[in-house]
């Protein structure tokens, strides 16, 4: 430094260019190679230790802290980033080669702690589903693990730009899209687990739709309505690009359970009376979907209205009153909605009640010969339900 050798004062006296490195390029290589091989010993530790950590948390009494947005998160990201900065510091005063090593070494560290945090996730679900009463704040945490996948993104972005020259960007894209690829399969995970929170709940008065006592007015789908909302409170606790998902997911899974449902043939109509009444009660209930989910996604921009279509159109074809039209009302349903099997149609017609078994098999025949031209925004709805066929004991019964 020009306090030393370098003294401007000196200069006549010494050539500093003539004179060798203090240290030879071997020691200095040795001491950067051991410095590397214990950086990443360290890091491994600090990820782990920071992770374990982190897993005590997630069984805790108390909800997770929340952003200054109101999203609920851990402290994870800040003390892995913080970890990685103070090393990417202390390597840009030494020189650029080191920090782009170090960098590196962070961000391929990071790949395999993320694979990690995947299967911590996964146990965290398993464990809660042996007694869903514990722990207390599991879908907070859960919540809390889903948000961070996105402060991880956010916070991987922000490091290369700093400390990543815009040459060297290719060298690490497929690490990158690697380590976005996990993030999104965490978050995708998290927010199904949480679904399967709703949905066990549900259970009870999924199974009631469709029978007797819901045809003579049960209240299931107000209660099925009440609680998704009650579960959205909690999720709006959830960053935007997961939140919305998780709307669209929760629309179309309320969907498919209602129309399986139908499927299930738990009920078979009377009389004309009987039909138009279920039919009705069915309309009126893709009403209450309906306005559930476009208050649930608004701001979204998501289109909430094509999924209860579907209930609604297979209303008409139990209301119907005149059996001769039966094929042509189907056919319609079927242009729509080309994923709809034999089996469905099938099931279509027990529900009615009036259908004899020639008539239904007509039907089935007449339509096969068709073609559909389907709607090209149309995403397949029914290959999701499976239609129960008639077993032998039940047939002995």
């Amino acid at each position: 430094s020009t306090e030393m050798m370098g003294n401007s004062e000196l200069s006549p006296e010494v050539d500093v260019n003539s004179l060798n490195a203090l240290i030879s390029q071997n020691v200095v290589d040795q001491l950067l190679s051991k410095y590397m091989s214990t950086l990443t010993s360290n890091i491994i530790g600090w990820l782990r230790k920071a992770l374990e950590t982190d897993k005590k948390d997630w069984i805790k009494e108390t909800e997770p802290e929340a952003d200054q947005d109101g999203y609920y998160q851990t402290t994870l990201p800040a003390i892995v980033f913080q970890m990685f900065e103070q090393n990417l510091q202390v390597a840009a005063q030494i020189n650029e080669d080191l920090k782009t090593k170090v960098l590196l070494l962070c961000l391929q560290q990071m790949n395999s702690f993320l694979t990690r945090y995947k299967d911590e996730a996964q146990l965290y679900k398993e464990e809660h589903l042996k007694n869903r009463q514990y722990p207390q704040c599991y879908v907070q945490y859960m919540i809390a693990v889903i948000n961070n996948c996105q402060t991880f993104k956010e916070s991987i972005i922000s490091l290369k730009r700093k400390y990543l020259k815009i040459e060297m960007e290719d060298m690490l894209s497929s690490s990158h899209t690697s380590m976005d690829a996990t993030l999104d399969i965490i978050a995708k995970e998290g927010c199904s687990s949480l679904l399967d929170e709703v949905f066990m709940d549900l259970e009870p008065h999924l199974n009631e739709l469709m029978t007797k006592k819901w045809l003579m007015g049960s209240n299931a789908v107000g209660t099925i309505c009440v609680t998704v909302e009650d579960y959205f409170n909690d999720f709006a606790k959830i960053k935007k690009p997961y939140k919305k998902t998780m709307t669209i997911e929760a629309h179309r899974r309320v969907v498919v359970e209602y129309i399986r449902a139908i499927m299930l043939k738990r009920i078979s109509f009377k009389n004309a009376e009987e039909r138009k009444e279920g039919a009705e009660r069915m309309i009126k209930e893709a009403e209450q979907f309906r306005f559930l989910f476009k208050k649930l996604a608004a701001g979204s921009g998501e289109d909430t209205e094509g999924l209860c279509d579907i209930i609604e159109a297979i209303a008409e074809v139990i209301k119907l009153t005149d059996p001769s039209l039966l094929y042509l009302e189907v056919s319609t349903l079927v242009s729509k909605y080309p994923d709809i099997r034999d089996d469905h149609i099938a099931a279509l017609l027990t529900v009615r009640g009036d259908a004899s078994r020639d008539m239904k098999q007509t039907i089935i025949e007449t339509l096969d010969q068709g073609s559909s031209q389907p709607n090209p925004n149309y995403v397949p709805i029914f290959k999701e339900i499976t239609v129960p066929t008639l077993t032998v004991p039940k047939l002995l019964k």
